[in-house]
């Protein structure tokens, strides 16, 4: 088998640590993802994973993260068989795969051109996987997805390697273009963007984290025309419950204090009409 090598550099880079603990998860007695699509990506690339700062032992920060926003994804499908899924940022994630939409659905993975020729050489091709390469950043690609049904926008993993500018601007875009959707996103708050020196995955790729979002009152102010759903701290998701007791006690820890509890935030809104 040809293993594809790989040279990337800041926030691309970041997307390699994600996958590789996806990959890891898929191998575990009780996986919280289940990604067989990782494990298979990873063995086909060449490169020096210990670089990524990512062990078994917190693999489960990134998996519970991601098995959440596929919940939301799944609720989101569940009500709207035809639609239009954006996932903005999507690195070398596997959600369309994870997922497997029905054929009503049109779904766009957005990310960096660089990254977007890598995700076209691993994954196969599907007839309603659509691959864009693009800055997120950059308003030209959102004119081309057809703005005729509902339309989720998924960003994992996304905002805070933006600039706060930039990140409002990608949200309006969404919420003015479709007349109905939900917008779908994790954040750091700013504490964590002070400290994002112990983010040893971070720090290791040279990127730098941008935006902190400190609750859903300053996206609600930011963005009109958007309507709370969910607003859930990182130990309060469903998928904290499957960790392993060592997150339950960091968890309670970070709960007294409100900069730690906010640190890690999950955030859900709708648009358009109720």
């Amino acid at each position: 088998m040809e293993r594809i090598r790989v040279d990337l550099h800041g926030p691309p880079q970041t997307m390699l640590a994600t996958l590789y603990a996806k990959a890891l998860d898929a191998d575990f007695p009780n996986p919280i993802l289940g990604d067989r699509y990782a494990k298979e990506v990873v063995e086909r690339i060449d490169y020096d994973w210990t670089k990524t700062a990512i062990a078994a032992r917190n693999s489960p920060s990134v998996t519970s993260r991601t098995a959440h926003f596929d919940a939301w994804a799944r609720q989101f499908l569940a009500v709207h068989s035809s639609c239009v899924v954006l996932d903005v940022g999507c690195g070398l994630d596997g959600r369309y795969f994870r997922l497997q939409p029905s054929p009503q659905v049109e779904w766009y993975d957005v990310d960096y051109p660089e990254v977007t020729e890598l995700r076209t050489r691993l994954y196969p091709a599907a007839e309603h996987c659509h691959v864009v390469a693009a800055s997120v950043a950059e308003p030209a690609w959102l004119a081309e997805i057809p703005d005729d049904r509902p339309t989720l926008m998924i960003a994992e993993g996304l905002t805070m390697y933006l600039s706060e500018q930039d990140g409002v601007a990608l949200l309006r875009r969404v919420v003015d273009r479709f007349r109905c959707g939900e917008l779908q996103f994790d954040a750091f708050n700013r504490f964590a963007i002070k400290s994002q020196w112990i983010n040893t995955a971070v720090r290791r790729t040279g990127s730098t984290l941008r935006w902190g979002i400190d609750g859903p009152g300053e996206i609600l102010e930011a963005v009109p025309g958007i309507r709370l759903l969910s607003w859930v701290r990182w130990f309060e998701s469903d998928t904290f419950e499957r960790l392993p007791r060592a997150y339950h006690v960091t968890g309670k820890v970070m709960s007294l204090l409100p900069a730690l509890a906010n640190m890690s935030q999950y955030h859900r809104y709708a648009f358009g009409p109720a």
